[in-house]
């Protein structure tokens, strides 16, 4: 963390679960001159403006759609987190221009005002539905991505630093499922499960933020990084609550929503050829061949033929082992009071 003595840092989206967990981790240590907290909510705002009492931490209300508001919050800024972001799938799916003006038009601005104010860095966090997309939400964070490397491609590494990182669901993050699950088995109602044998990865947040970190600290130009993750099927999370509550479920077969995929990938097979791994992360760097065509008629490149790496031939937990992760996740202990 000595990378952020003094220094100030935005968040966008900053009252969502990533936000407010990185408050909590780093708000206390007193090593920021200031942390900025930008988003629309201003009860989210007002919650945290109480629990936390900081007076290095700075709110600002604004939307990334609007470059006025973004100019204010990044001036004389070092460091920002771009959360802010419409996540929900099915609501892209019936408002996909929503997601357009927030997740692409709202990022172009974020990168617009940030490379304009000489911030040193961005982080730019992505989604495991942004590959191979099926849906509004994974295709406009996909294009967020595509943007945030277009851009890359003109900068040096003296300009603002254009990063992404790319992960999976985070546990018990607000509209996820292990609440909605846990609250339809404790009060006796229909588990509404889509495909009881669809597959999604599983993270901590805390996991999400030292990826976020590990970009921050070794990422470069148009870097993009994924960080390693089990994942389990969705019938096995729903026996492993019912460990933890220690209460039978009623289970309903309801039906896949719009745009969900039965099995969500974080690295294409595209992406893999040229993915640098290390033990618990994926590095894919930029493609920085140019615009002339023609000498990809004579001269491209051969790859050897690789897997994706996806909710399917990652590590599959086994119930045991979810409960153990869904007991220790920072944002489900409160659920299970453990």
């Amino acid at each position: 963390m000595k990378n952020f003595n003094n220094k100030t840092i935005l968040i966008t989206g900053g009252t969502g679960s990533f936000g407010e967990s990185l408050l909590n981790k780093y708000a206390k240590k007193n090593i920021f001159r200031e942390i900025r907290i930008l988003s629309r909510d201003e009860k989210k705002q007002d919650d945290l403006r109480k629990k936390f009492n900081n007076s290095k931490i700075k709110f600002f209300i604004g939307d990334v759609r609007d470059k006025d508001s973004l100019d204010l919050a990044t001036k004389n800024c070092n460091f920002i987190f771009h959360a802010a972001a419409l996540k929900q799938v099915p609501s892209c799916e019936f408002f996909p221009l929503e997601a357009v003006k927030t997740n692409i038009i709202g990022s172009n601005n974020l990168l617009d005002v940030a490379i304009n104010n000489n911030v040193k860095k961005v982080i730019m966090l992505s989604t495991d539905k942004a590959v191979y997309p099926i849906n509004v939400m994974g295709l406009s964070k996909s294009l967020m991505e595509k943007n945030l490397i277009a851009k890359s491609r003109f900068l040096n590494n003296n300009d603002t630093k254009l990063c992404a990182t790319r992960y999976g669901n985070i546990i018990a993050s607000r509209g996820s499922v292990v609440p909605l699950f846990t609250k339809q088995i404790l009060n006796d109602e229909y588990v509404t499960l889509t495909d009881p044998y669809m597959t999604r990865f599983l993270m901590d947040v805390d996991e999400a933020i030292e990826l976020v970190l590990y970009a921050f600290n070794n990422g470069e130009q148009g870097d993009l990084f994924v960080r390693k993750a089990p994942a389990c099927t969705m019938i096995n999370l729903v026996h492993a609550l019912e460990k933890i509550i220690n209460k039978k479920a009623k289970i309903k077969i309801v039906g896949t929503r719009h745009g969900e995929k039965t099995h969500e990938t974080l690295v294409s097979q595209e992406e893999m050829r040229s993915a640098i791994e290390s033990k618990n992360f994926f590095r894919i760097r930029p493609d920085t061949r140019d615009l002339n065509y023609s000498k990809y008629f004579s001269k491209g490149k051969k790859y050897k033929k690789l897997e994706s790496y996806n909710s399917n031939n990652t590590k599959i937990m086994n119930i045991s082992e979810i409960v153990s992760k869904l007991k220790t996740a920072r944002l489900s202990r409160d659920l299970f009071n453990v």
